[in-house]
């Protein structure tokens, strides 16, 4: 049986919320509202991970808080890895490796274009793109079969399901 990844990327977030760093941007209203929406999608389409590992910055943590909340699951299911804040696709791909083996499903939140870079290592240049060129606009996410384990993605050889973005659903 393949496993699956979910690239959450994080919700819209404030340019004029008043922080003084990048890494404490809030969500804006629509960020709010988007968040919670792909919880509940993935609550409806029964897809409830078994790990979940998030980039500590506001924006993320307050959009994977969002959607845990709707999948009926709590913070402290949440590791907050420091290497997702910005973060390539190489420290992505060792933040998957760091997914215990026996998990089935797992959530991966964080920022572009670094999950844009893993999605396209892990499974080519096979998505849609939005007319501006994103695969992975703001609370979009991509769901990936990985048929093997979390130690053994190579280049191109998962599979992508399917790419859902807030606007869309």
């Amino acid at each position: 049986m393949s496993k699956e990844l979910i690239l959450l990327r994080h919700a819209k977030s404030s340019w004029d919320s008043g922080a003084t760093r990048d890494f404490d941007r809030p969500l804006n209203k629509r960020g709010l509202r988007n968040a919670p929406l792909m919880g509940r999608w993935l609550r409806q389409k029964d897809i409830i991970p078994d790990h979940i590992t998030s980039s500590p910055a506001k924006r993320a943590e307050l959009t994977v808080r969002a959607v845990i909340r709707e999948l009926g699951l709590t913070p402290d299911q949440v590791v907050f890895d420091d290497d997702l804040y910005l973060g390539d696709s190489l420290a992505l791909l060792q933040a998957l490796e760091r997914f215990p083996g026996d998990s089935q499903c797992g959530l991966l939140v964080g920022h572009n274009p670094g999950l844009e870079d893993l999605l396209q290592y892990l499974c080519g240049d096979v998505a849609r793109r939005t007319r501006d060129g994103k695969i992975l606009v703001t609370a979009a996410l991509a769901r990936i079969a990985i048929p093997d384990g979390w130690r053994s993605l190579r280049r191109e050889s998962c599979e992508l399901i399917e790419v859902v973005r807030p606007k869309e659903l």
